[in-house]
């Protein structure tokens, strides 16, 4: 078993190098016993529409019974449609087969506990277990349920339309988005310009991941020939949003949530809005002029869930376009609602997405960048960045060392989950901009020869 598997906040490999029958079976087994340790009995499994995903699901499920767990299966869903189960069925936790937007060959599986997603020990954990090759033996019982149609009509339950009318392209990337996009857009009343929207695992058309400009082109594309009043863009799991304006600007992850948290903030005054230390701070400005509490926390869904349930925050969101509502939902990240609520704000208004917008401060920023930096050491050169400016510049050590200057700011963090250091420079000028990126772009370079 190649121990590289667990990650972060899942597990996830290559299917037959790192994932095949016996992995996935022990695996079964594996994360059976971390649940009858925590006193979980009932788990509900869902798939996506991979190749590999139907058989893993029965190896899961197999490994669970042997271990006394009784399953519920749920078919063939989104990862929101899991992540509902877990929150309105009388299950103890849940697993969701997806490689979400990853290549074909990939496949993983996100873990519940009780309502929370497991990360960091919590996976490492499971590892140990596989490796101590120790399991309780028992007897579950397996039982199928159908969740779709509630899940459907639960979302449409929670938003209030206007009476305008709203034309959007969906663009469901093969993935698993369209499946719940669709129907549910459907009842709403959205007029759709549909693309992609049937599951396609070998992803012929484009990659199914929003946070790529390149993936987003069919969109625009369609938007614009359409006359269209917004594109909408999902993972290949469904539980992450790419949005695009009606003049086919790509709306990225903080300035959506300068559009949900200002419509929240309306209704809540005061309320705590959580944002990842990649976004703008135009965000976190706009979050306090509008009376909100902002708070910047580490990248990744299943910390940004734990740090939304410690502090009540009423949203959150990151730049790769996972939105956690937790004010008139349940708190976890849900691509169809966080669409669901933004054309809810477009159909009560006269307004176009872009003129919501407006008024925001232009900046000039990179995406995310990406430099090779092996496991070993990139923890220890994101240090040893932070430990110099520290001297000279105010710098924030949430998730990574994000520096700020005079006008503008530079980030540099480690990813948890490929041997690769993740960049990104905001500033008020694009001449700003070339000159924060280009001196700790060499700063960087320096600490990594001098690591190794």
């Amino acid at each position: 078993m190649d121990q590289n598997i667990f990650r972060e906040y899942d597990i996830r490999g290559v299917v037959g190098p790192q994932l095949n029958d016996d992995v996935v079976a022990l695996l079964g087994k594996s994360i059976g016993t971390f649940f009858i340790q925590d006193g979980a009995k009932r788990i509900a499994i869902g798939y996506d529409a991979r190749v590999s995903s139907p058989g893993f699901c029965e190896l899961l499920t197999a490994g669970f019974v042997s271990c006394g767990i009784d399953v519920t299966l749920i078919g063939m869903v989104p990862t929101p449609v899991l992540y509902h189960t877990v929150y309105t069925r009388d299950v103890d936790g849940g697993v969701m087969i997806t490689g979400s937007h990853n290549p074909p060959d990939h496949n993983g599986f996100k873990i519940c506990l009780g309502k929370g997603t497991l990360f960091g020990s919590q996976i490492q954990e499971i590892k140990h277990i596989a490796l101590g090759g120790a399991f309780p033996s028992g007897d579950g019982s397996v039982s199928t349920i159908e969740v779709f149609e509630e899940y459907c009509s639960d979302i449409i339950s929670r938003v209030s339309f206007g009476s305008r009318k709203i034309k959007a392209v969906v663009d469901g990337g093969n993935g698993m988005g369209g499946v719940t996009a669709v129907p549910v857009f459907d009842q709403l009343g959205i007029e759709m310009v549909k693309l992609f929207t049937e599951p396609d695992s070998t992803f012929p058309n484009h990659h199914p991941d929003p946070t790529v400009a390149e993936n987003l082109e069919d969109a625009i594309n369609a938007v614009r020939e359409n006359d269209a009043d917004i594109g909408i863009a999902f993972d290949g799991d469904g539980d992450r949003i790419g949005v695009v304006d009606e003049t086919g600007r790509i709306i990225w992850g903080d300035e959506l949530m300068v559009l949900l948290s200002r419509d929240i903030l309306r209704r809540k005054p005061g309320a705590t809005i959580i944002a990842e230390v990649k976004c703008s701070q135009t965000l976190y400005d706009d979050i306090e002029a509008n009376g909100g509490v902002g708070i910047m926390w580490k990248a990744g869904h299943s910390l940004i869930k734990a740090k939304m349930k410690e502090t009540g925050a009423a949203l959150a969101g990151e730049m790769s376009g996972h939105i956690f509502f937790a004010e008139g939902f349940y708190g976890f990240d849900d691509a169809t609602f966080a669409a669901a609520r933004v054309l809810e704000i477009l159909s009560n208004t006269d307004k176009k997405l872009s003129e919501l917008l407006s008024d925001l401060p232009t900046t000039f920023s990179t995406p995310e960048l990406r430099v090779d930096c092996g496991d070993d050491v990139k923890f220890d050169v994101v240090a040893r960045i932070a430990d110099q400016y520290g001297r000279t510049h105010e710098v924030i050590t949430i998730d990574g060392a994000r520096i700020k200057f005079v006008n503008g700011w530079g980030l540099v963090r480690a990813s948890n989950t490929q041997a690769i250091l993740v960049l990104r420079f905001e500033a008020s000028s694009p001449e700003e901009l070339d000159k924060i990126r280009s001196e700790v772009e060499a700063e960087v370079a320096r600490a990594i020869a001098s690591a190794n």
